[in-house]
């Protein structure tokens, strides 16, 4: 693909400079702070708030609980910045006019498409990191150490799981060539596939998929681990994000600049 490095570079340095990757990395941030201290306190604070009006009686607050809050987060508020990432990255150069100027040079459609969502999925990856880090850092102050590589598998197939997001709304990006309508597209698609992932043989190619081997190896619970699950998992995820650049650059070799 002609020109890839050259564009990858500039997708890096513009997401630097117009403060995506430090906003989204604040973002992160924030959410790996936020975990494992909802996991240890929402006992007490529910308490105090309900006191002897609480329906149910609350388990104890452990180091499972704080891995599954961040799974949640990520899977949440992760998701909706991953949509958000991508959803103008090829419909905003459009209206801006950019586009047309990066492609009269000698660089390749499919090389200026690739490059915009290896940029989206780096500072996907950098941010992910940076949450599970200071997740890690909090559980081991607030309930144990867990092991460090099941920690970052659950980081990577986090990652995983949040550019099949931003795929998702980055081919929706290139095929309308509207900011709005692919950040529609993309929330769309995000509920539709966490309904359809209710049923379990389905769930297991989705990138919802992803979340219960990823608890499970952050937790070193290697015994209750389904593999099949968690590879087929990968499998799914691997291949949507394929099959989304690859409309994307079919879609965006029709389209007139």
């Amino acid at each position: 693909m002609s020109g890839f490095r050259i564009l990858l570079r500039k997708e890096l340095l513009e997401a630097w400079r117009t403060r995506r990757l430090p906003v989204v990395a604040v973002l992160f941030l924030v959410v790996g702070i936020i975990s494992p201290l909802t996991a240890r306190y929402l006992n007490e604070i529910l308490t105090l708030a309900m006191g002897d009006q609480l329906p149910i009686a609350l388990p104890d607050p452990s180091a499972t609980m704080a891995l599954e809050q961040l799974q949640k987060n990520l899977g949440q508020l992760g998701a909706l910045a991953a949509i958000a990432l991508a959803m103008g990255s090829v419909s905003g150069e459009l209206d801006r006019g950019t586009a047309a100027m990066v492609l009269a040079q000698p660089v390749g459609r499919p090389a200026f498409l690739a490059a915009k969502l290896l940029a989206i999925a780096a500072v996907l990856g950098i941010s992910t990191l940076l949450a599970s880090a200071v997740a890690w850092i909090y559980t081991a102050i607030l309930f144990e150490p867990l092991p460090v590589d099941g920690w970052m598998a659950m980081t990577a197939l986090s990652w995983l799981a949040l550019t099949a997001w931003a795929a998702l709304t980055f081919l929706a990006s290139a095929a309308t060539g509207s900011t709005m309508a692919s950040a529609g597209l993309g929330f769309v698609a995000l509920i539709g596939f966490s309904l359809i992932a209710i049923v379990p043989a389905i769930d297991r190619f989705l990138p919802t998929g992803l979340a219960v081997p990823a608890i499970a190896l952050a937790a070193g619970n290697t015994a209750g681990l389904d593999g099949a699950r968690l590879a087929t998992a990968v499998a799914g995820s691997l291949v949507l994000v394929a099959a989304c650049l690859v409309g994307a650059i079919a879609a965006f070799r029709r389209r007139e600049l």
